[in-house]
């Protein structure tokens, strides 16, 4: 089975039932910031923290960290949006955070070891892998979508991050989906 999700949605909805349980009063702002009507406890911090690392969702203490995340969710905003958006990556950034994006990418390699450039593609390649395991569009159509100027372009970046190309991944797909339908027949004949 194979199964999509949104992780930004799935966040976003544990944060509000999380904040909820804890009868806080907030305001859910735009990349996972939170506003709160009243003054946290400490105590109410650290129990409101616990909960929230159960998910994997951690409270970000620094304003680096939190604008690092920031970048991190516009890029995913950008590369996994339903529509493709016809501007360049370093001009959405920037608009969206409003920071020129010089700052933002010498912020980002500081803190993170590796470039906007390289997120955005790890970003790119992740969402190919998804629609191609979609099973509903064309390489073509997925490098499109993706604003690749052609499928060997999307073909190229693929492997290097991959070690397979786009078809050998869509190969590999179509022969597991093959052996657990087997496997499902097999079961259904002995039972």
């Amino acid at each position: 089975m194979y199964v999509k999700f949104d992780f930004n949605a799935l966040c976003k909805k544990i944060l509000d039932e999380k904040l909820k349980e804890h009868g806080l009063k907030y305001r859910l702002l735009n990349f996972g910031e939170v506003e709160f009507y009243e003054s946290l406890t400490q105590e109410q911090h650290s129990i409101f923290k616990k909960n929230l690392e159960d998910y994997g969702i951690e409270i970000i203490e620094s304003q680096k960290t939190a604008l690092i995340q920031k970048i991190k969710d516009a890029i995913v905003e950008l590369v996994f949006s339903e529509e493709t958006i016809q501007v360049k990556a370093s001009i959405y950034i920037a608009e969206k955070l409003n920071h020129s994006y010089g700052y933002l990418s010498n912020l980002f390699s500081e803190v993170t070891y590796t470039s906007i450039e390289n997120f955005i593609m790890l970003q790119k390649i992740e969402y190919a892998k998804e629609l191609i395991i979609g099973n509903k569009q064309s390489l073509t159509e997925i490098a499109l979508k993706l604003n690749y100027s052609s499928v060997a372009h999307l073909s190229t970046q693929f492997k290097n991050m991959t070690g397979v190309t786009p078809s050998q991944f869509q190969k590999i797909i179509i022969k597991r989906r093959k052996a657990q339908s087997m496997i499902i027949n097999t079961r259904v004949q002995y039972e």
